[in-house]
């Protein structure tokens, strides 16, 4: 049993490994794959779902069943799962969390409508990168759409410099976390697959991420 004050002690760690921001960027990834035409009977992946800053979002919407989420951190799983499920009342929407590494999307034995992947490749090398889109494309459906944020380095620079709506300035790099890439990148990375990626570029995020989306043809 998790007692009241377990899940206010909880509360403060777990939503500020995620970056902070957590109703305004939870609710902004949720609004934008709705407009996207995400439907509560489609099956969706979060990639990268961490403590479910979007993931509560999600699982409210969607029906029972059709939310997975996946991330390499099972601390943070283990908070969505035993502290924002309960707090929100949304065990009863059974989702799938899973910890997966390396982007082993064939754990989970499910093919999906939409994924997402928000403030994920900002973290990444682009081999890691590479194997995301590669395994994603194993288990989107014709027609499914994967969006995913990046930092763009439109001139090819070894360091930017960014200022978040909340005042805080800091950098990413070309070569170490958090990266930013050409968006070029991504599609040379789609190269083998069924995959084409369109780049959509500002959806509003605060701290400067960049929106792309793959479908799968």
């Amino acid at each position: 049993m998790v007692l009241k004050d377990d899940l206010d002690k909880h509360d403060d760690w777990y939503k500020k490994a995620v970056g902070g921001m957590w109703y305004e960027i939870g609710k902004l990834q949720f609004d934008f794959m709705i407009k996207q035409g995400l439907m509560p009977e489609h099956f969706f992946l979060d990639v990268g779902c961490g403590s479910l800053r979007g993931g509560i979002h999600f699982i409210n919407y969607l029906k029972s069943g059709h939310y997975f989420g996946i991330d390499k951190n099972m601390e943070l799983l283990d908070a969505g799962r035993n502290v924002e499920l309960i707090k929100n009342n949304l065990i009863q929407k059974n989702p799938c969390l899973l910890h997966v590494k390396n982007f082993d999307f064939s754990v989970l034995q499910h093919s999906f409508h939409y994924a997402l992947a928000q403030s994920v490749f900002t973290h990444l090398p682009v081999s890691d990168i590479s194997t995301c889109i590669q395994n994603i494309d194993k288990i989107l459906v014709q027609g499914g759409k994967f969006c995913a944020t990046f930092f763009e380095n439109k001139n090819d620079v070894q360091s930017i410099e960014h200022l978040s709506s909340d005042g805080i300035h800091f950098s990413t790099f070309c070569d170490k976390d958090p990266y930013h890439y050409n968006f070029e990148t991504f599609k040379q990375l789609c190269k083998g697959t069924k995959l084409s990626v369109m780049y959509l570029g500002d959806w509003s995020h605060p701290r400067d991420q960049k929106m792309m989306v793959f479908t799968k043809s």
